[in-house]
C-alpha cells in the first residue's frame, strides 16, 4: 500500500468510527458545509468545471487540531445540494509531508490545474515550501507533478496561498508571503503555460507603498475584476486593534484599485474589512457561467480560541460561510446571499407589521434554530433597538451613534463580547441562523457580520426590543436541511 493509500484509508476509518458521535451534536449546521470529522478550514480551489462547482477544503481528519492537512471535496450542480467527495490530495509525497495547505484551481485543456503550497517541516521544526502543481480530468483523482514554483529571493518560508488566473493571454498568480524584513505582503508571478513560472515581484506590501507597513504575513490572496475595479482580497497578520477595526487576531479584506497586466503593477486604496464579525477568514472567489463573482469563506480565524469551541467534544471543529456573491457598489465591494438560498425556504413566510415602543416582544412564529429573517421599512425615534437570538447573540441598532453591534456570549469564558461597525442608514437587515452560526448581511451587503455562537440546545426564542419607538415589516422562513450525501 502507498502512503497516499494508507492517508486515504485511515481518513475514511476516522470518518466511520466518529459519525455517530459528529452528528449527535446539537450545534451541528444544518445548510452549510462542515466536516464529516476533524477539522475544516480554508476554502481551496473553488471552481465550476463542466458546469459542476468544486470546492476543495483544508482538512485534518485526525483530530480538532491544525496538522498535515488534506484537500477534502464537495461538489454540487445548484450550490445547495452537496457531495462529500473522495479526497482530492493527502499530505504523501516529500515536498508537502507536512501539508498540502491551501491553493486554487483553473481549467485548461479541459482538465483542472490545481495549485497548492506544499508545507515541509525539518526535525528542528525548519520550514520550506513550494507551490505544487495537481492535474485532474474528472475533479476526482489528481496526479501530482509537483512543485513548479520555488521560493524567491527576499521571503521567508512563509510563502503559500497560490492564486491561479488567466488575464490578457497571460497566467498570473499571487501568493501570500513574508519578506526576509518580516513583512506582509503579495508576491507576483507570470506563466505562458500554467507550468513554467517566472517572478515578476512585490504586488503590493513588503515595506512599500500604501501597504507598506500592514502586519507580518499576508495569507490568501485572490485577484480579480470586478465592475470596472480590479479587487485583491487577503488575509493579513499582525495588524494593531483601531477603534471598532481589526477586532479579531487577524483580518480578512481588501483593496481596490487598477491591476496592470503589462507592468505587473497595482494602483490601489486602503484596506477594507470584509466582514465585522468574529468569524470570517481567508475568503477565495470563483466566477461562474452566470458571471457571478462567488465568494466562500472559513467560518473562523487562526489561532482565535479554536480549541474552545464546544463541538470539539463531538469530534468536528468549524464551517464554511453561506455563498455570496460580489458586487462593487459606490465604492465599496458588497456581498449578498445567492439567489440559490430561496430553495433552501421550507413553506411560506411568516409576516408581521410590527410598532414596537419601549417593550420586549416575541412575534408569533419568529423563532427556530435554522432560518431566514428579511426585516425592512425600518423607521426608529431615538435610542436603541435590537433582536435577541435564543441565549447566544444579540444585534443591536444605536440610533444617535449609527452604529450596529453584534454581541455575543463567549464560548471560552461566558462574557459578553462585541463587534460593530458605523452604518448611517439601517434600512434593512437579512439574518440567517443556522443552530450554531449568524450571518447578518446590513443594507443589501453594505456591511456583514459574520459569526459563531452557541446558545442553550433548548433556547430557540428570537426578542425584539426598542427603548423608544420602532417600526419595522419581517418576514421569516424556517430553511431545510441542505442535501449532504
Amino acid at each position: 500500500m502507498t502512503r497516499d493509500e494508507q492517508l486515504r484509508q485511515t481518513a475514511y476509518e476516522e470518518m466511520e468510527k466518529h459519525k455517530g458521535v459528529v452528528e449527535q451534536d446539537p450545534y451541528r449546521l444544518h445548510y452549510h458545509l462542515m466536516p464529516p470529522v476533524g477539522l475544516l478550514n480554508d476554502p481551496n480551489g473553488f471552481i465550476q468545471f463542466k458546469g459542476v462547482y468544486h470546492l476543495y477544503y483544508q482538512w485534518m481528519p485526525f483530530k480538532t487540531g491544525h496538522g498535515a492537512k488534506f484537500w477534502g471535496h464537495y461538489s454540487s450542480r445548484d450550490l445547495m445540494n452537496w457531495t462529500h467527495e473522495d479526497i482530492a490530495l493527502t499530505p504523501a509525497e516529500w515536498y508537502e509531508k507536512n501539508g498540502c495547505y491551501s491553493g486554487s484551481a483553473i481549467e485548461h485543456d479541459g482538465k483542472i490545474y490545481a495549485y497548492y503550497t506544499g508545507n515541509v517541516k525539518d526535525e528542528e521544526r525548519n520550514r520550506e515550501s513550494y507551490q505544487c502543481l495537481a492535474l485532474s480530468e474528472d475533479s476526482i483523482h489528481f496526479d501530482k507533478k509537483g512543485p513548479v514554483v520555488h521560493l524567491p529571493e527576499g521571503f521567508t518560508a512563509h510563502f503559500r496561498d497560490p492564486k491561479v488566473w488567466e488575464q490578457d493571454g497571460t497566467y498570473f498568480m499571487v501568493v501570500g508571503a513574508q519578506t526576509t524584513e518580516l513583512k506582509g505582503a503579495v508576491a507576483l508571478l507570470q506563466s505562458e503555460d500554467l507550468l513554467d513560472w517566472e517572478y515578476r515581484g512585490v504586488l503590493t506590501g513588503g515595506g512599500q507603498g500604501e501597504l507598506a507597513n500592514f502586519g507580518y504575513m499576508f495569507e490568501c490572496p485572490d485577484l480579480f475584476k470586478l465592475g470596472d475595479q480590479d479587487i485583491l482580497i487577503f488575509s493579513p497578520q499582525g495588524i494593531e486593534a483601531s477603534g471598532m477595526k481589526y477586532q479579531n487576531v487577524y483580518q480578512a479584506g481588501y483593496v481596490a484599485g487598477q491591476f496592470d497586466s503589462a507592468t505587473g503593477t497595482f494602483k490601489h486604496g486602503n484596506f477594507e474589512e470584509l466582514d465585522r464579525g468574529f468569524d470570517f477568514y481567508a475568503p477565495q472567489t470563483t466566477v461562474d457561467d452566470k458571471g457571478r463573482r462567488i465568494l466562500f469563506a472559513w467560518m473562523s480565524v487562526p489561532d482565535q480560541n479554536e480549541q474552545d469551541h464546544p463541538t470539539i467534544e463531538h469530534k468536528w471543529l468549524h464551517t464554511m460561510t453561506l455563498p455570496r456573491e460580489l458586487k462593487f457598489v459606490n465604492g465599496k465591494v458588497r456581498q449578498v446571499p445567492l439567489e440559490e438560498l430561496r430553495d433552501l425556504r421550507a413553506g411560506e413566510a411568516i409576516e408581521h407589521k410590527v410598532i414596537l415602543d419601549k417593550e420586549s416582544r416575541e412575534l408569533n412564529g419568529v423563532n427556530g434554530k435554522a432560518f431566514e429573517m428579511e426585516i425592512r421599512d425600518l423607521s426608529f425615534s431615538e435610542g436603541w433597538f435590537d433582536l435577541s437570538i435564543g441565549d447566544g447573540c444579540r444585534l443591536i441598532y444605536s440610533v444617535g451613534e449609527k452604529i450596529v453591534t453584534l454581541e455575543r456570549k463567549s464560548y471560552v469564558n461566558g462574557v459578553v463580547e462585541k463587534r460593530q461597525c458605523k452604518v448611517v442608514n439601517l434600512d434593512s437587515l437579512r439574518v440567517f441562523v443556522d443552530t450554531s452560526s449568524i450571518e447578518v448581511f446590513i443594507n443589501e451587503g453594505e456591511e456583514t457580520f459574520t459569526s459563531r455562537f452557541y446558545p442553550s440546545p433548548n433556547n430557540d426564542t428570537v426578542l425584539f426590543r426598542s427603548s423608544n419607538q420602532a417600526r419595522f415589516t419581517i418576514r421569516k422562513w424556517d430553511l431545510d436541511h441542505v442535501n449532504l450525501k
